[in-house]
C-alpha cells in the first residue's frame, strides 16, 4: 500500500466515523513559544486538551507534518544511521475532546489496522501502563488479545504528560512483529532490537498533574493517538526500513541522480532525502536560514545535507534540483508546498552557495586535525575553531568524526564557545581587537566634505601594528583626519581609496578599532606605505549618497511607524547600506496591506514635502528633553548630535543624512517578516535604489502585459479570470467530470467488464467511477484508463463476488508491462501508472483476455 493511499485511507476511516478532518497545522506553533517546531500532532491541539478554547468538534484526524530537530527533541543526530529516525515526519493521528475514550479509541485502532489494512492479529502486540488495569482489561476482553501479548511497562515507557504540569495519563502502544528471523526481544527489555516496533501510541489524558505531584481525574477525559506514516507505511510494504517505502525511494533516486552516484544505499542520500523535506516544509512555513532559533536550526539542516552531497563528489548546489521530486511525491498532500516551491529552491540554492564556498577548506582542515587524534576525542577548541572560522555546527563535526568512529569533546567546545562570548561582551562595541593604545582619536570630517588630506598615523597587518604596508599586502590603515564614515548607529562603512605616492590603497570597509579611533581596511595596491606618510582620502561618492539616502529614510520610516501604529513602536535594530536598508520594532502582529501602503505614503509624502535637515550639536538631557528619539543600541555622548527634519522627524544621531527630504527621490517598502515574539522587520529602498526597483516593476507590468495582452490596468482582472477558469479546470479534472472520454461494456465468459478512457484525472476521481460502475453492473470488473499527455494512470476493481476468482490487483500486475508501469493494490481495488501512453490502446483487449484466461 502506497504511502499516499495510506493517508487517504487512514483519514477516510476516520472522517466515516464522525471525526472531522482538519489540515496540517504549520511547523511553526502558533503562539507557543516554548516549542521551536511542531514536533507531534497534539501539538496544535494543546489549548483544546487544557480548556482553554472550545474545538470545533469533539473529534478530529490529521496528518501533521512534524519537525524534530532542535531542542528538546532531536533526532537530527541519529538520521542516516538508524531505519526509523527522521528530522522530518508525518504523524497520523485521531483526537476526541472530551468524547469517546479508551474503549473506543482501542476498538478503532485494531479494526483500523486488522480489517482496513489488513495486517494479521497474530503479528500485532501492546504495551499498557503497568497500573492502567482497565486498558489492559479492554484488549483482553474486547479485542480478544492473549495476556501474553498485552505488555505492561513502566511510567517511562507507557505513560505520557505534557509537561511537569497538565493533562496526563497512560498511554497503549501497538507493535508489529516482524518475526523471529528478526533480531531483537520484546519491548521494555534489555534485549530491544528491531522484531518488534511500534506503529501506534494510544495517549488516555485522564488526569491533570499539579505542581506539588498530585494528579487528580479530568472531569473530561480525552483521546491523542500518533502513528507515525513512515512507520506504518515501511510495515505495509514488506520493509524493515522506512527509507525503503516508495516515497523515500523515489527521493533517493532523484537525490542519487542529482549528485551524480548510482549506489541507491549509500547512507548519505538517506540524509539527503530526509533533510530535503525538513528543510522544504519548514522553508514553506516561512522560516529562513539564520544564526539563532528556526533559521539556525534550518541552516544546520541545509549543511549538513550539502556535506553529505559534497562526500558523495557533488560539488555543486544540488538540493534545488531536488524540490520538484519532493513536490511530485507530497504537494498532492502538501498544496503549499508546490506554491512555496520557487522559493524553496532560492532559500537552499542561496544557503548551499554560501557554505560551500568554506566547505573544501574547512574539511581539509577537519581532516588533518582528525588524523591528529589519538585517543579518540577530537578537542573541543578544534571544533569551536571550525564553528567559528566556517561556520560548521558542533553537531556536523561529531557527525563527521563519528564516521571515523571518533567523538568530540562537546564540554570543550562549549567552554572556548562560553570564554569567546565572554571576550565578546567585555571588549568595546566596534573593536577589532586591535592594539591602539596611545593612539588619539580620528578626527571624522565627512559630514560636509568626501575628500581630504592627512597622514598615516598608524599601521597594522596580522592583526599587529607595523611600520610599512607592502604592495598587494592586506591591512589597517589609521590616519589623523578623514571622511571615511566608520560603521556605526547601523549604517555600514565607506568604501573608497586612500592615494599615496606611487599607489593607492584600497578602503573596503571602515570601523572603530576602538577609543574612537577609525580604521581603514583594504589591500595596497602599487608602491608600499609607511607610518607618517601623507596621502589623500576620496570616499567612493556614489555608494555614499546611496548609504545616506536609506539612513534618511530610516528616520522617516521610524516617525512613519509611531505615526501609525502608536507610540508603543520602538526600534529594536536598523541596517543601512547603499542597496538597502532594513528596520525592527517592537509591534505585535505583522503590519496589514493598508498599514503597509499607509506608512509608504506618509514617508513619500514627507519627501514630497521638501524638509530641510536641521542638524544641531547640544547637550543629551536637553535633546531628550526637547523629544528627540535615541537609536537602538547606540551610545551618546554629552554633547549630542540631533537631525531633524521639519515637524516629521527629530532624532539622536551621528550618521550621515540628505540636505533635504526631496533629496530621497522615492520610497519602497519591499516587505515585513518576524524577527522574534513581538519584533517586527521591514525592508525598503530610497534614492536610486527605488527608482530601480520601480522601474523594473513597470518593466514587468509592460512584459506581463504584452504576453496576457492587456494594459497595465486591466492586468488584475485579466489573471483573476485567467486564474477561475484554472481553477475550474482542475475542479473537473479532481472531480472526473471530463465527459470527452469513451466507455463500453464487454462480457468475457460470462463476466461484464466495463472499460473506461479518460482525459486527465486525480486518483480520487477513478476511485468513485470505479465505486460507481461496481453498483451499476452488480457484479463484474472495472478498468479505467486516465490519458495525460506523459503518464496513463490505469484503476481496476471488482465487485465482491468476484474479487477471489478475478482480483484487481493482479489484473493491474498483467497489464503495467504494456505502458511500462508498476502497480499495487487490492483484490478489490488496485491502480497502476506507466509512461509508455502507446500502448494505453491495448490495455481493454488485454485485460479481456486477461479475464478469459482466468475463467477458464
Amino acid at each position: 500500500m502506497k504511502t499516499a493511499e495510506i493517508r487517504r485511507r487512514f483519514q477516510a476511516y476516520f472522517e466515516a466515523h464522525d471525526h472531522r478532518a482538519l489540515p496540517s497545522a504549520s511547523l511553526v506553533p502558533a503562539g507557543d513559544s516554548t516549542l521551536l517546531f511542531t514536533n507531534a500532532g497534539m501539538v496544535p491541539f494543546k489549548d483544546y486538551f487544557l480548556g482553554v478554547e472550545k474545538p470545533p468538534h469533539p473529534r478530529a484526524v490529521t496528518c501533521q507534518r512534524c519537525v524534530r530537530a532542535g531542542g528538546k527533541h532531536n533526532d537530527l543526530d541519529n538520521v542516516g544511521y538508524t531505519a526509523r529516525h527522521h528530522t522530518f515526519f508525518e504523524m497520523l493521528g485521531n483526537f476526541s475532546f472530551g468524547d469517546y475514550f479508551k474503549e473506543t479509541a482501542i476498538e478503532h485502532a485494531w479494526r483500523l489496522l486488522t480489517e482496513d489494512f489488513g495486517l494479521p492479529e497474530e503479528r500485532l502486540w501492546v504495551s499498557v501502563y503497568e497500573q492502567d488495569d482497565e486498558a489492559a482489561d479492554l484488549w483482553r476482553t474486547n479485542i480478544g488479545l492473549p495476556p501474553d501479548r498485552i505488555l505492561r511497562l513502566g511510567r517511562k515507557d507507557n505513560f505520557w504528560q505534557m509537561g511537569d504540569t497538565g493533562p496526563c495519563g497512560p498511554c497503549s502502544e501497538i507493535y508489529y512483529d516482524h518475526g523471529p528471523e528478526v533480531e531483537g526481544g520484546l519491548p521494555g527489555t534489555p534485549e530491544e532490537g528491531d522484531r518488534y516496533i511500534e506503529i501506534w501510541n494510544l495517549v488516555f489524558m485522564q488526569f491533570n498533574r499539579e505542581a506539588d505531584g498530585t494528579e487528580t481525574p479530568l472531569p473530561r477525559p480525552s483521546v491523542d493517538t500518533g502513528m507515525g506514516i513512515e512507520r506504518i507505511a515501511a510495515v505495509l510494504q514488506g520493509v524493515q526500513s522506512n527509507y525503503d517505502i516508495d516515497l523515500f525511494r523515489n527521493l533517493i533516486a532523484a537525490a542519487a541522480k542529482a549528485v551524480g552516484t548510482k549506489d541507491l544505499n549509500a547512507q548519505s542520500l538517506r540524509v539527503i532525502a530526509d533533510h530535503l523535506r525538513s528543510t522544504a516544509f519548514i522553508i514553506a512555513d516561512g522560516v529562513t536560514p539564520d544564526n539563532e532559533g528556526r533559521g539556525y536550526v534550518l541552516r544546520r539542516i541545509i549543511r549538513r545535507a550539502v556535506r553529505h552531497g559534497y562526500q558523495l563528489g557533488c560539488r555543486e548546489a544540488f538540493l534545488p534540483e531536488l524540490v520538484p521530486a519532493l513536490v511530485a511525491e507530497m504537494g498532492e498532500a502538501y498544496p503549499e508546498l508546490a506554491e512555496a516551491a520557487p522559493r524553496i529552491e532560492e532559500t537552499l540554492k542561496r544557503e548551499s552557495d554560501r557554505f560551500g564556498e568554506t566547505l573544501s577548506n574547512g574539511l581539509q582542515l577537519l581532516q588533518g586535525e582528525l588524523e591528529k587524534v589519538s585517543d579518540g576525542v577530537l578537542p573541543g577548541e578544534v571544533a569551536f575553531r571550525l564553528y567559528d572560522t566556517y561556520g560548521f555546527p558542533a553537531d556536523l563535526t561529531a557527525d563527521i568524526a563519528r564516521e571515523h568512529d571518533l567523538t568530540v569533546d562537546l564540554a570543550g567546545f562549549d567552554q572556548a564557545m562560553a570564554a569567546q562570548q565572554k571576550r565578546a561582551r567585555e571588549a568595546q562595541r566596534f573593536n577589532t581587537g586591535l592594539p591602539v593604545t596611545g593612539l588619539a582619536p580620528s578626527e571624522f570630517v565627512g559630514y560636509d566634505d568626501l575628500t581630504g588630506e592627512s597622514d598615516i598615523t598608524a599601521l597594522f597587518a596580522d592583526d599587529a601594528p607595523c611600520e610599512t604596508l607592502k604592495a598587494g599586502q592586506r591591512g589597517v590603515v589609521v590616519l589623523a583626519r578623514t571622511p571615511f564614515y566608520a560603521e556605526s548607529g547601523g549604517q555600514v562603512g565607506d568604501h573608497g581609496r586612500l592615494i599615496v605616492e606611487g599607489g593607492e590603497f584600497r578602503v573596503e570597509d571602515t570601523r572603530y578599532l576602538g577609543n574612537r579611533v577609525i580604521g581603514h581596511f583594504g589591500q595596497l595596491q602599487g608602491a608600499k606605505i609607511k607610518v607618517g606618510q601623507p596621502c589623500r582620502a576620496e570616499v567612493d561618492a556614489e555608494r555614499r549618497r546611496d548609504c545616506v539616502a536609506h539612513h534618511s529614510a530610516t528616520h522617516l520610516l521610524h516617525a512613519a511607524l509611531k505615526n501609525i501604529l502608536g507610540d508603543s513602536v520602538q526600534q529594536k535594530g536598523s541596517l543601512v547600506e547603499a542597496s538597502r536598508l532594513r528596520f525592527d520594532f517592537s509591534h505585535p502582529e505583522p503590519l496589514s496591506d493598508g498599514q503597509m501602503q499607509e506608512v509608504s505614503a506618509w514617508v513619500n509624502r514627507v519627501i514630497r514635502e521638501n524638509h530641510a535637515a536641521r542638524v544641531k550639536v547640544m547637550p543629551l538631557e536637553k535633546a531628550k528633553a526637547a523629544g528627540a528619539e535615541a537609536l537602538f543600541g547606540e551610545k551618546y555622548s554629552d554633547q549630542a548630535r540631533t537631525v531633524k527634519f521639519g515637524p516629521a522627524s527629530f532624532e539622536l544621531c551621528g550618521g550621515t543624512h540628505v540636505g533635504r527630504t526631496g533629496d530621497l527621490g522615492a520610497f519602497v517598502l519591499t516587505g515585513q517578516s518576524a524577527v522574534a515574539a513581538g519584533v517586527r522587520r521591514v525592508e525598503a529602498l530610497a534614492g536610486a535604489a527605488a527608482e530601480r526597483h520601480i522601474a523594473g516593476q513597470q518593466a514587468c507590468l509592460q512584459q506581463l502585459g504584452a504576453q496576457l495582452n492587456a494594459n497595465p490596468d486591466e492586468l488584475g482582472d485579466k489573471i483573476e479570470r485567467l486564474l477561475g477558469e484554472r481553477r475550474e479546470l482542475k475542479k473537473k479534472i479532481a472531480e472526473g467530470s471530463d465527459d470527452s472520454g469513451t466507455s463500453e461494456v464487454r462480457e468475457v465468459a460470462g463476466v461484464k467488464l466495463a472499460c473506461l478512457q479518460l482525459g486527465p484525472a486525480e486518483a480520487p476521481a477513478l476511485r468513485k467511477r470505479v465505486d460507481d460502475w461496481k453498483r451499476q453492473l452488480g457484479s463484474g470488473l472495472v478498468l479505467i484508463v486516465s490519458l495525460s499527455d506523459e503518464k496513463v494512470l490505469v484503476m481496476a476493481g471488482a465487485t465482491d463476488d468476484l474479487v477471489k476468482r478475478f482480483p484487481a490487483s493482479e489484473l493491474i500486475d498483467a497489464l503495467m508491462p504494456m505502458i511500462e508501469g508498476r502497480g499495487g493494490g487490492r483484490a478489490s481495488l488496485a491502480q497502476g501508472s506507466g509512461r509508455a501512453v502507446a500502448g494505453a490502446a491495448g490495455l481493454a483487449d488485454a485485460a479481456c483476455d486477461w479475464l478469459a484466461k482466468r475463467a477458464d
